[in-house]
């Protein structure tokens, strides 16, 4: 592991405050000052101002309500990165996606093992939206949108959908293809304004302001393992 990263991971800061340290000549790997880029290998110690650090991985859940314009992305190369918004000390990465021009919840964990499940089950899984369209719902749209739509050659799961205002409504999908709400509505002739996802699972967003997260409860974590079984 690199020595930025290994120092973030042990959750002394992050890995751009990590390299800080290290040009201030304060880390040490085996009471020799280290260098950007070093490998910290097994049984090397490491020590920030002469203090060792030890790495012991701790799985973090976090609950993000992402604004519009912030990219499901680890690569913090692109502007607007979901990594460098969170600003974790440690290393994160979201679980699935959110488009660029959606908001709402998403997680984002260090824990492989859950990711993959979430993933793996994700075409079985609920998740709830609220969406904004631009000109008056019909019963008939409703309906079709429940029943199923045609997009991308295939024909969408049937689903829960339900009315909030004259233009707005609520959708629980058990299905995750590209853009699908928004081809969905397209299908009918209606072009979303605004996209909101309020629950992934057992997940909700709840009362969580625009760019603020949370830790996922322990609560949380015990119903969403036993919703993965």
């Amino acid at each position: 592991m690199r020595i930025n990263s290994y120092i973030a991971e042990c959750g002394i800061c992050s890995r751009r405050k990590a390299d800080k340290l290290i040009d201030e000549k304060r880390v040490t790997i085996n009471g020799v000052l280290c260098e950007k880029g070093r490998i910290v290998e097994k049984g090397d110690i490491v020590c920030v101002d002469g203090t060792p650090i030890v790495y012991e991985k701790k799985n973090v859940y976090i609950a993000l309500n992402k604004p519009v314009g912030i990219e499901c992305t680890t690569n913090t190369k692109v502007e607007g990165n979901i990594i460098d918004f969170v600003n974790y000390p440690i290393r994160i990465f979201p679980i699935g996606r959110l488009d660029k021009d959606s908001e709402g919840l998403i997680l984002l964990t260090n824990d492989g093992d859950i990711s993959n499940k979430i993933l793996k089950a994700r075409n079985y899984n609920e998740k709830e939206y609220i969406v904004t369209v631009n000109k008056e719902i019909s019963l008939g749209f409703l309906t079709g949108m429940s029943e199923g739509v045609n997009i991308l050659g295939v024909k969408t799961r049937p689903c829960s959908v339900y009315p909030i205002n004259d233009k707005t409504f609520g959708i629980i999908l058990t299905q995750g293809l590209n853009r699908q709400i928004r081809r969905m509505c397209e299908a009918f002739g209606y072009k979303v304004i605004k996209l909101k996802r309020i629950r992934i699972m057992n997940i909700r967003l709840d009362n969580l302001k625009t760019g603020h997260w949370r830790k996922v409860t322990k609560k949380e974590m015990i119903e969403l393992r036993n919703l993965l079984v």
